[in-house]
């Protein structure tokens, strides 16, 4: 995988719906926001749902021509398409099946996020499905112009991952926004590796907990039976995950449902190693990983900037199965702290100043507008 990261921005529209119709796709650069590819169609007689998801069909083609291994963040403001092609909406009409089926054959479902944005924030492919629509119209297909267009400030794609809608600044939140969704983010407890400090992901062996790490389970199980608001429990599919979160849901009387968006980072050829060993024997790799969200460790296939998709893409599914509810999500290390990062908008390299014990509780309140808010970060008062 090259570790590029493309936005995808889509619109179709139909002029009678159905009547003539067209679509507009561009391909952003996820580094730059620079425009780096454009397609529009005159689709003929058709329905705006239709027009919409040629669109995506067309955006998701132009970004794998660009790169087939790249993290797509497709941003549309059609809601339909949004949910259903995230899988929260079933898709019942027998024109849309096949399209979505066959959006779904250009990139694996991991590489593809999607997110609901406003319409004055997909201008530049509404304004390709006029010109389609203005073509078809005339008797001709669209053709690309030369545009002159200013590049816009770099605003890395890393700080720009899934969000139901674009948050707004907390202060000037309305005054009702319902019941928010609160994910309590526990870490597991500690195996043989923990003390050590070794790197422990989801690439190399799948230890379980230490005895230290199941007294540290009983007693984060005991915090959260008295707390008395955990209404769900998930984890991720890793041993010491599993074992930490059936822990606790034992005692709350609830099952474990899995999560694989919350498995830990693939560390590579540095599972199993100290800080100081992959400091000697992969200098460059290590040096490389700890500058660049997109660099994968030695022998990976996962950067920060992949796992921030992955978690991104968790986290929705999550907020749609148990809206306004209180979720207990057990995970690891960097992917909590991906969540904890995400709620905050902070950069990438706000990880690396975090700290995160075993069996430690975070919380995250999700609204209905897209906004998050950190109530909770590395509570461990149940442990002492």
């Amino acid at each position: 995988m090259t570790g590029r990261r493309f936005i995808v921005e889509a619109d179709g529209g139909s002029r009678g719906n159905p009547g003539p119709a067209g679509y507009g796709a561009v391909v952003r650069d996820g580094d730059t926001g620079q425009i780096v590819a454009e397609a529009a169609e005159f689709i003929g007689h058709a329905t705006n749902n239709v027009a919409e998801y040629k669109g995506l069909i067309a955006g998701l083609r132009a970004a794998h021509e660009l790169d087939p291994d790249a993290a797509i963040d497709v941003r549309m403001d059609s809601k339909l398409v949004v949910e259903q092609m995230s899988g929260r909406w079933k898709i019942k009409h027998p024109d849309m099946q096949p399209l979505a089926a066959e959006a779904r054959t250009v990139y694996p479902r991991s590489q593809v996020s999607y997110t609901w944005i406003p319409r004055e924030r997909n201008k530049d492919a509404d304004r390709l499905a006029n010109e389609a629509m203005d073509a078809g119209k005339a008797g001709r297909q669209w053709e690309p112009k030369a545009r002159t267009r200013p590049a816009p400030a770099a605003v890395p794609v890393e700080e720009e991952l899934p969000a139901p809608t674009a948050p707004k600044t907390g202060w000037a939140l309305p005054a009702d926004l319902g019941t928010p969704t609160t994910f309590v983010l526990l870490r597991h407890g500690e195996t043989a590796l923990t003390p050590e400090k070794r790197f422990s992901g989801s690439g190399g062996g799948d230890p379980e907990l230490s005895d230290r790490g199941q007294w540290q389970a009983a007693r984060v199980a005991e915090a959260l039976v008295a707390r008395g608001t955990i209404q769900a429990v998930v984890s991720s599919p890793m041993r010491r995950a599993r074992q930490t979160a059936e822990a606790v849901a034992a005692r709350l009387g609830l099952e474990v449902r899995i999560e694989e968006g919350l498995r830990e980072l693939d560390f590579g050829d540095w599972e199993g190693l100290t800080f100081a060993e992959v400091q000697e024997r992969y200098p460059d790799d290590l040096a490389a990983w700890l500058g660049s969200a997109k660099a994968k460790p030695t022998g990976s296939n996962e950067s920060f900037a992949s796992l921030s998709h992955r978690v991104g893409v968790a986290r929705d599914k999550l907020i749609a199965r148990f809206p306004g509810k209180t979720v207990l999500a057990v995970s690891h290390v960097s992917p909590i702290k991906t969540l904890v990062r995400l709620a905050l908008g902070a950069p990438p390299d706000s990880m690396y100043r975090m700290e995160l014990s075993a069996a430690s509780l975070c919380a995250v309140q999700y609204y209905s507008d897209g906004n998050a808010s950190l109530r909770l970060l590395n509570d461990t008062s149940h442990l002492r």
